[in-house]
């Protein structure tokens, strides 16, 4: 999946995932998609939780040598 922002994350335990991500959606324009990279598991029930709670939308995610990417697409 092709985003227009990526933000890493990895090395970061919960919440600061979500919270770096919630930072930086205040910045893209609504439709801009944004890839989080991570490596706490959390991140996988936390981020589509945290986008159904803020209208954003969950585009998936993918992982790959303990590197979790999810999608999301500004509201």
């Amino acid at each position: 999946m092709k985003a227009d922002f990526s933000l890493e994350c990895t090395g970061l335990s919960c919440p600061m995932p979500i919270i770096q991500t919630s930072r930086k959606m205040k910045e893209l324009k609504p439709g801009e998609i944004l890839a989080v990279q991570a490596d706490d598991e959390g991140i996988k029930e936390d981020m589509p939780a945290w986008c159904k709670t803020t209208g954003n939308e969950f585009l998936g995610m993918k992982e790959e040598n303990g590197i979790i990417t999810v999608y999301v697409r500004k509201k």
